[in-house]
């Protein structure tokens, strides 16, 4: 087909938006844009094209997947013999996208790509409005890559040699593409791979063949990752990988003059043949419009769930709802997984068990969308907050049974599991991370108390318990302090890692909460007394000192000695808290630390780094500024992770310090125009010095386009910490002592799911006042923090008088008043 030159149009009115949207118009070319449902999902640019992306399998990552499999690069539509123009705006929408196109000749065309749950399939509907009557040749073209989602570009085996050539013929009305066979190589298991496309319409001709990628025809190929390749061109449609066949349908269909006509077509995948794949076909296909509509319902409910108003910071609050639906969009399910440890694609051995299914909440789009220990366990504090309980216990049970049948219930939690039940790292034989297994229970716990599920307490409990068991059994010296790899996963670390210290003493005091509900008293107090002595030694073994105000990275053996590089991790002890709230940093060294990391050599415009600037003995050499004499063995990192921003502003609000900075950063850079990359979409890495931004660099070497940790940082601060709900639902009690931000009069929540029921709470300060309105199913605490200085003059709940109990916790002064229903505490002070 020939391009298209398209003339200045009499304007036509697209359709109407279905939920809130962002619209963006400027280098769509080089946005990606991402459509979810939890068993398919996929992935192009904003501009309706499908360009190789990706980096694990290079180039591969994109397109369209029914996990455990891809099923295509890509989707193509042309009208009257010519393709579709590159698009000129692009809206994200809950659960859904609408692509605009330039209009021809009184010619207006909107696309909506939506992926309906529990279906393996995805849908894209077509809506045509003309100034005129017409008859027209609508035409698709599809172009098939069934390949798995593991292996990867450079593992052992690699996809150059288990990728096998697909097939494409009609059968029916649609396209069918197949890939059956048996992969060479060892423990390569037959399958018969299937893929699906059409329309409910009848086509009038079909093609098949080797091609058909619409403008994207005659491709540009990238190379297969490897030694070697590093000059990449700057955009490729296909890859050295690819192994995929090629179709096309046309249609005639007529539309009448200003009457919009939307024709849905829709891609089904399968991993057990095509029966699966054409009977899911089928069935989106029977009412498509329906399937559009359960989708709009299900993510308007996720709306209607921790709805909150800060006047005083708006883009926060529109984070917030944009935050609810990405954790939504990252649902993901798979079927029949073969659990194989894979010793970080090095080896590939026969499955040691199957799991009949998994859900998680994926950790990023596209390289990262399988189930990960350490990104669940971070992301489950947003997923509580945005009252998420299924989806969040879906995952931390995933993770238990994935490591209970790969690890023989040996208590080690995976780190990496594919959709198709590859475990990458986090087996037994591996070295493994230990900060996985430490926050494990401390995931079960945080559930236990938001949601007060006794049957996922009991069900999770066990594991809980052989988790710490595990952990505490990595501790070859003697000292307490566990071994083995935690989230920064550099070189010139000691044995023992900051980050899993931290996790591990508050895994083990959420052990004894757990302990205690479950009635399992010797394990209270086995966790309760590891707990004491870690806690007692934590300061003078983990305190860096001097100039540096930061404490170690890491403890190297033998004798203990402290590593200091600035790693993000110093922050963790004033991240993470204990059961009753309080950090487990000391507030001193808390405020000492935080004051640190808000200069430049730790935090930039967009975040904190992961590894602060400063002396080094690392040939690169200092990269920024300097805040200490110290000198490290490693270069700094000034990447900001959205993850390592989050723990920042976490960290702030547990010691009632400001977390405004960076609660900014990270609502930036998904909602800011200057900044996004898609609308909407949380990324894993902010632009910063040393990483730049998505947008400027190849589809192929890109972060993560939405990544569900950066959660964390925007849901947990408001929730948590502004709005002060901190439930125990599993004991039928919550505390709501909301901290009002300096300079801002109100803030208020709504249907904060909290047990079986919601709390709503607002907080207003007004003169020497603040009123605290909250009500919700459980017995309740009810307080305000006070601003600092301040202390009670006096106090009414509901109208009578009533004398607060004050206590100094490291937010500042809190007074708080027992109360249960409709409450309304005044403070005076």
């Amino acid at each position: 087909m020939l391009a298209l030159a398209f003339l200045a149009p009499p304007p036509v009115i697209a359709a109407a938006a279905r939920t809130p949207e962002l619209a963006v118009t400027t280098r769509l070319a080089d946005r990606r844009m991402l459509v979810t449902g939890d068993r398919f999902w996929s992935m192009g640019t904003a501009d309706g094209r499908y360009p190789a992306a990706g980096f694990h399998t290079r180039g591969e990552m994109g397109g369209f997947f029914a996990p455990p499999i891809k099923v295509l690069d890509g989707l193509w539509f042309g009208v009257d013999g010519q393709w579709l123009p590159a698009a000129n705006r692009m809206r994200s929408g809950w659960g859904y996208v609408r692509t605009e196109f330039p209009t021809n000749d009184g010619l207006r065309i909107t696309r909506t790509d939506v992926d309906p749950d529990g279906e393996r399939a995805g849908l894209v509907g077509l809506t045509l409005s003309s100034s005129q009557t017409r008859t027209l040749t609508l035409s698709v073209d599809a172009h098939s890559e069934l390949m798995g989602m593991y292996p990867w570009g450079e593992t052992k085996p690699s996809q150059t040699t288990v990728n096998l050539p697909d097939t494409a013929s009609v059968s029916g009305n649609a396209l069918l593409f197949r890939d059956v066979g048996t992969p060479p190589g060892p423990n390569q298991l037959k399958h018969d791979w299937a893929a699906s496309v059409g329309s409910s319409l009848t086509p009038v001709s079909s093609q098949v063949g080797n091609d058909f990628r619409g403008p994207q025809d005659p491709p540009v190929r990238c190379p297969a990752s490897g030694p070697g390749t590093a000059d990449l061109p700057a955009r490729c449609d296909d890859t050295a990988y690819g192994n995929g066949a090629g179709g096309r349908l046309d249609y005639r269909i007529t539309l009448a003059a200003w009457k919009p006509l939307t024709v849905w077509f829709a891609v089904a995948g399968s991993d057990t043949g095509p029966a699966a794949a054409q009977s899911t076909l089928s069935r989106v296909l029977r009412d498509p419009d329906a399937e559009f509509e359960a989708k709009l319902t299900a993510r308007k409910a996720v709306d209607a769930r921790t709805v909150v108003d800060l006047p005083g910071d708006p883009l926060l609050a529109q984070s917030v709802e944009w935050t609810k639906q990405n954790l939504a969009d990252a649902v993901q399910e798979t079927h029949n997984l073969q659990l194989r440890p894979t010793n970080g694609g090095t080896v590939y051995p026969a499955p040691v068990g199957t799991l009949d299914s998994a859900r998680w909440i994926a950790a990023g789009f596209p390289d990262y969308s399988w189930l990960f220990g350490t990104d669940g366990e971070y992301t489950a504090f947003a997923a509580v907050a945005a009252g998420q309980f299924e989806n969040i216990e879906a995952h931390l049970r995933s993770l238990r049974d994935v490591s209970d049948k790969v690890n023989s219930r040996s208590g080690k939690i995976v780190h990496e599991v594919t959709p198709d039940g590859q475990v990458y790292f986090g087996a037994n034989a591996d070295a493994g991370n230990t900060d996985e297994s430490a926050k494990f229970p401390s995931a079960v716990a945080l559930v236990w108390r938001w949601s007060g599920d006794r049957h996922f307490l009991d069900d999770m409990y066990d594991a809980s318990v052989r988790a710490m068991k595990y952990v505490t059994s990595l501790d070859a010296d003697g000292d307490g302090w566990p071994e083995g790899l935690g989230n920064v996963e550099r070189p010139g670390m000691g044995a023992e890692k900051l980050d899993n210290t931290v996790y591990t003493i508050r895994g083990l005091a959420d052990l004894v909460d757990l302990a205690t509900a479950k009635g399992d008293n010797a394990t209270a107090r086995w966790a309760a007394a590891k707990v004491a002595n870690l806690m007692h030694r934590f300061e003078n073994a983990w305190w860096n000192g001097g100039d540096t105000q930061s404490y170690a990275d890491s403890l190297a053996d033998p004798g203990n000695t402290k590593v200091f590089q600035r790693h993000w991790i110093g922050l963790t002890p004033a991240e993470a808290t204990l059961p009753d709230g309080t950090p487990i940093a000391s507030t001193d060294h808390a405020v000492a630390t935080l004051t640190q990391h808000e200069k430049p050599c730790y935090s930039g415009d967009l975040g904190l780094f992961h590894t602060g600037t400063g002396p080094t003995s690392d040939p690169a050499g200092n990269k920024g500024a300097s805040c200490d004499i110290a000198v490290s063995s490693v270069a700094a990192d000034r990447e900001a992770f959205t993850l390592t921003t989050s723990i920042m502003a976490v960290a702030e609000g547990n010691y009632g310090r400001s977390a405004a900075r960076y609660t900014t950063d990270i609502a930036r850079v998904q909602l800011d125009p200057t900044l996004w990359e898609m609308p909407g979409a949380m990324p894993e890495i902010a632009p910063s010095p040393d990483f730049g931004a998505n947008i400027d660099k190849k589809l192929t070497e890109r972060s993560m386009v939405l990544q569900a940790w950066g959660s964390y940082g925007i849901l947990w601060p408001v929730v948590h910490q502004q709005l002060g709900v901190d439930p125990d639902a599993g004991n039928g009690w919550i505390r709501v002592v909301p901290q009002i931000p300096a300079g801002q009069q109100r803030i208020s929540g709504h249907n904060i799911r909290v047990g079986t029921g919601a709390v709503s709470v607002t907080a207003v300060e007004s003169g020497q006042t603040i009123t605290v309105t909250a009500s919700g199913p459980l017995k309740m605490t009810i307080g305000a923090v006070l601003p600092t200085g301040a202390s009670v003059k006096s106090a009414t709940l509901n109208g009578k008088p009533v004398q607060p109990e004050v206590v100094r916790t490291t937010r500042g002064l809190e007074a708080t008043v027992p109360g249960s229903g409709n409450l309304t505490l005044v403070l005076a002070y």
